[in-house]
């Protein structure tokens, strides 16, 4: 906004009313909005004091909503209370001012073909004469501010208190924008913490970090502050290892809530299961009963046995596991049932594999997804080439390697990366 344009906005051309009293009105209403960003209430004053000013009976700040479809009377003051009243956008002089962007001087509605009077039939209201001004900012309309039904002698509205409104228009306009950034600002503020507190949470279900020696090692790095994979194993009472792995459908704090409901149901089944089938069918009619918007988790639930160096898991829908054989070679071992949370009473079958020195690797569709350095998907050919690369390297730190190659591609994480190995200790 340039200078004069600043004159133009706070020195309209005033003649019968003095100068001192509009510039007491432009001081109270901008220490009105400087001073508090409760939107409402200082509406409420300020089209109090506008009132008073123009020797209106009503007036009121409608609002657009709904993309722009409805005018929303946010604050109204007079005899009649509209608050909360939606008309269509486009609806009398309201809608008028709104399109046009430009203010409305009506000094006789009986004469004017636009005027809206249904508000009138259903309060017993009589509008005689209106005065609306559209709210701008930058261009871009809010809203509108209107008078109603001008008092005194004679009592019609002048181009005088026409350039007055224009000018509490535009100082309500950057209030209602002002607040309207100081609520988004409160809201992320507000969210941002919910979604630490969130992390901190899910951060708090990983397992600790395994010594070098024990047969489990993974990993999981999430895309946003919040991860919808997850990933658990904890060692039973009779030596074996319960372990889980899976990914749930969609992002953010929906995903991260499903993904919480789905490992505690997996943890607590888990140490108490003679059936992993069983257990995983027992999940998924939990899962079918609560997830919401076609939501689905895909994972792999299994036991390690560390005397026979045998894996026995059950699949559900999740990516096929990869195990590397003492060998050298590689095999994808696939599962037909579908995710959880899909289709009730279902059965499952259960995998095994013995290790015999040999690899079993487990991630979600966040490895195989990403893309490599001439933005291809690096595929389970991608993955394959990374375990080779790092073979010699201990579990862990080939773990952390893989994972590393997986996440080195791209500036930005599209996709929470997790993945899981189990081989024997002799390995």
């Amino acid at each position: 906004m340039t200078k004069s344009n600043i004159y133009e906005l706070v020195e309209p051309q005033l003649t019968d009313s003095p100068l001192d009293s509009y510039l007491s009105l432009l001081s109270e209403i901008i220490h009105s909005f400087s001073s508090s960003l409760k939107l409402e209430h200082t509406l409420r004053t300020t089209i109090c004091q506008v009132l008073d000013y123009l020797e209106g009976e009503a007036a009121s700040v409608f609002l657009l909503e709904n993309d722009d479809q409805e005018l929303f009377c946010k604050v109204c003051v007079g005899p009649v209370d509209i608050s909360g009243l939606r008309i269509p956008a486009t609806s009398g002089i309201v809608g008028r001012a709104v399109i046009e962007r430009r203010t409305q001087m009506i000094r006789d509605t009986r004469k004017e073909k636009d005027f809206f009077d249904a508000v009138d039939e259903q309060t017993g209201f009589e509008t005689r004469s209106i005065l609306c001004a559209p709210l701008l900012i930058e261009g871009t309309c809010i809203g509108a501010l209107e008078v109603i039904n001008k008092r005194g002698t004679p009592p019609l509205f002048n181009e005088q208190d026409q350039s007055v409104l224009n000018v509490l228009a535009g100082l309500a306009s950057l209030a209602i924008h002002n607040a309207r950034m100081a609520e988004s600002l409160v809201e992320q503020e507000r969210m941002q913490k919910e979604l630490e507190m969130a992390r901190e949470i899910q951060e708090g279900l990983l397992p600790d970090q395994a010594p070098d020696s024990f047969p489990l090692h993974g990993i999981n790095i999430p895309a946003r502050e919040v991860s919808g994979d997850f990933l658990d194993w904890y060692p039973l009472s009779d030596g074996q290892i319960f372990f889980t792995l899976g990914d749930v459908s969609g992002k953010g704090m929906n995903a991260a809530l499903l993904m919480a409901t789905t490992v505690s149901l997996l943890h607590c089944l888990g140490k108490t299961t003679d059936s992993l089938p069983k257990m995983m069918a027992q999940v998924n009619n939990e899962i079918c009963e609560s997830a919401r918007r076609g939501m689905f988790v895909t994972a792999i639930a299994g036991i390690y046995h560390p005397r026979t160096q045998t894996v026995q898991w059950v699949n559900a829908g999740h990516q096929p596991p990869l195990f590397h054989h003492s060998n050298g070679s590689f095999e994808e071992i696939p599962a037909d049932t579908p995710p959880l949370g899909i289709i009730p009473n279902l059965s499952f079958d259960r995998s095994e594999q013995t290790i015999n020195n040999g690899t079993l690797y487990l991630f979600t569709d966040g490895v195989t997804e990403s893309k490599d350095g001439n933005g291809k998907p690096i595929d389970v050919g991608g993955v394959i080439d990374f375990i080779k690369a790092s073979q010699q390297m201990p579990a862990r730190q080939r773990l952390q390697h893989i994972v590393d190659r997986v996440t080195s591609y791209s500036t930005q994480q599209h996709d929470d990366v997790t993945m899981l190995l189990i081989e024997s200790r002799s390995a």
